[in-house]
């Protein structure tokens, strides 16, 4: 399983260097506006001090397997929400819905009826239960970043810049694709969501490359590599499961070896940042 781990990052390598030139115009299908009058694209959570900290002790194997204490920490920072309103704006995606470590089921069941750029038959089936997750298994405790193609909203706990562009990506990718139901079902055929987590990591980490962010850059490599590591244990995993919860926190840390180790090769390879001109000195 770490051969065929590595074997998949170094293709993943690959695919994000192919990214160049970044592209911002590939939202050519973005769905309708379909938020409530007066709503704000990103939106917060209000702090509630014992829940926020459950959050973060149920999030310990995460923040582990990851080495980022930022993960799930279901308290996000100005910078990071900045980093996110930036990426949205720089790819005109101006009708995905933000939340920051925001519980809003009645929100996103109205997002879901409203959504007509995904086919009926797709939000009322696998659309639903999407939702029905998020209302019974609340992401305001259990963290878990992720992006809802059924409902357009990015649902963000982690501190992590990084982290939140890969999200955005997704709902990038998901803009960009005129049949958003049909690519949102084929995530169910093993490996395929391989491929769509290479695409949102892919331009996470080429759109900071090509803002010059050469230390979010670094960041981003050490962070999402092992993420999608794990993504690739899991798939392999899935033909030799069910496992039991400690079986599959070792099978997510099989993954996330070769990735922290593949993260840190790329990182090492990007450029530091210019020091700034030094100003003439005065006659």
């Amino acid at each position: 399983m770490f051969r065929r781990s590595l074997l998949a990052l170094s293709i993943l390598l690959a695919t994000a260097c192919a990214a160049a030139p970044y592209h911002y115009d590939d939202a050519i299908h973005e769905g309708p506006d379909i938020f409530e009058r007066g709503e704000p694209q990103i939106s917060r959570g209000k702090p509630i001090g014992l829940l926020d900290a459950i959050g973060n002790v149920l999030s310990l194997p995460a923040k582990l397997i990851l080495w980022n204490w930022k993960i799930d920490r279901h308290r996000v920072s100005p910078e990071t929400e900045a980093a996110m309103q930036e990426y949205l704006t720089a790819n005109g995606l101006d009708t995905v819905k933000v939340r920051l470590n925001e519980y809003s089921p009645g929100g996103e069941w109205r997002r879901l009826v409203k959504n007509k750029s995904v086919n009926w038959a797709y939000r009322y089936s696998i659309g639903a239960v999407s939702v029905l997750f998020y209302t019974i298994l609340p992401g305001r405790l259990f963290g878990g970043d992720n992006y809802n193609p059924f409902t357009n909203t990015v649902n963000i706990y982690s501190d992590v810049p990084a982290v939140t562009l890969h999200e955005a990506g997704h709902a990038k990718d998901f803009a960009g694709r005129k049949w958003k139901g049909t690519y949102a079902l084929l995530r169910a055929v093993p490996f395929v969501p391989l491929y769509n987590e290479a695409v949102a990591t892919g331009d996470a980490i080429g759109y900071l490359d090509d803002q010059g962010k050469r230390e979010e850059q670094k960041a981003a490599y050490k962070v999402t590599y092992p993420a999608y590591g794990t993504y690739v244990s899991g798939e392999i995993g899935s033909f030799f499961g069910p496992f039991s919860y400690l079986e599959s926190l070792a099978v997510a840390v099989a993954g996330a070896i070769p990735g922290h180790i593949a993260g840190r090769v790329a990182a090492s390879r990007v450029e530091d940042e210019p020091a700034p001109a030094e100003a003439p000195p005065r006659e």
